[in-house]
């Protein structure tokens, strides 16, 4: 037996199964990221899984990390996501809108004449995408402590159109190199104000936003997601007491606060950092835990039962087979056959590969 299929308490929602889609990168919306008719169906299709959490979505043009991205930054954008939340609620669907801010991995052609922003002016040492194309990431120019609210307030305001369209919470992206997770990890801040040099410093704007959100639409329908020691674009969290020390300090920060949930991805999800991480979440802060086993293992039915059963997850985040099984939930539930992900079509636009893949067949 276990606990994959059964319901859980997830903020003020219950969740029909323990199944959780992840926030997956699909550009499919259009220059000024205003989903489309394709969103609407996309979503709705894989609104059996137990929560849906969309593609990160930038809360202003300035902080837009990738082309094709959709956005939750104008009213417009408020407007279209309207659909989409009104179709996945139509199927008995839950949808949480995950919020990101690209930081030094934004290129700059995306950002509508903005400069690359980033806790410290230092580059992600790799290429960054654009609708130019793929180019060498540019030195980014440093936050200043007066633009700091300003960040913390597009968040909130992201937050606010995302429940006055109709979705159900916000996830605020801390993981994968982007703005928050530059300012967790040591070698992309190197501040020496109050927002870096120490775990609690380095912790704060994430703290900040996280605080922000919750007063804007209540915690219950505020989550986020990290990744520690994910060190991907540039990040290096090398040190395990000190990323442990970091997402404490993140954590007792707001510990006053009943989230929705912490989301963690990680390539070890059983190495020191992790379980370390899990006991503070669940144990020290009783907040639900989603736990995705990282981008170098497509999660697969007993990978998801695994970390519900044996790790303990109240549920697995899956990403590529719900991208090519719609009805995943069912096909894993009754053991039917599974649909490959093709990998060449995830990011080009359009239907193919995001809307075309079959539903099971029913006998």
């Amino acid at each position: 037996m276990t606990k994959l299929f059964e319901p859980v308490q997830i903020g003020k929602h219950t969740l029909a199964n323990r199944v959780t889609m992840a926030p997956l990168t699909r550009q499919r919306a259009g220059e000024d990221g205003t989903p489309t008719k394709l969103h609407v169906e996309y979503y709705s299709q894989r609104a059996t899984a137990g929560l849906v959490v969309t593609e990160g979505v930038f809360p202003a043009y300035s902080s837009r990390s990738f082309p094709g991205q959709a956005g939750l930054a104008t009213d417009g954008h408020t407007e279209a996501w309207k659909p989409v939340a009104e179709a996945v609620h139509a199927r008995g669907g839950v949808i949480f809108a995950q919020v990101m801010h690209g930081g030094r991995t934004s290129h700059p052609d995306l950002l509508r004449d903005a400069p690359v922003k980033a806790p410290s002016a230092l580059p992600t040492g790799g290429d960054v995408r654009g609708f130019s194309g793929k180019t060498e990431g540019v030195v980014p120019e440093a936050l200043t402590p007066e633009e700091i609210p300003g960040i913390v307030d597009e968040f909130r305001e992201a937050a606010r159109r995302a429940v006055d369209a109709g979705l159900d919470g916000v996830e605020i992206h801390g993981a994968n190199s982007y703005l928050l997770h530059e300012f967790l990890a040591p070698n992309s801040n190197i501040r020496e104000d109050q927002y870096g040099g120490s775990p609690e410093n380095r912790a704060r704007l994430v703290a900040e936003v996280i605080r922000a959100v919750a007063e804007e639409i209540g915690a219950e329908r505020t989550a986020l997601r990290i990744s520690p020691q994910h060190n991907i674009q540039g990040i290096a969290e090398t040190d395990v007491q000190e990323t442990i020390a970091t997402y404490q300090a993140l954590f007792e920060a707001v510990s006053d606060l009943k989230l929705a949930y912490i989301s963690v991805l990680a390539n070890d999800p059983e190495g020191e950092v992790v379980t370390e991480l899990r006991r503070q979440i669940q144990q020290d802060h009783g907040w639900p835990l989603l736990l995705n086993s990282g981008f170098a293992v497509v999660t697969q039915l007993d990978e998801a039962k695994y970390i519900v059963d044996n790790l303990g997850a109240d549920a697995a985040v899956v990403g590529r087979m719900l991208i090519a099984n719609p009805d995943l939930v069912e096909r894993w539930e009754t053991g039917a056959e599974l649909n490959e992900p093709d990998m060449d079509t995830f990011y080009v636009g359009g239907a193919k590969g995001y809307t075309d893949y079959p539903a099971m067949v029913r006998v």
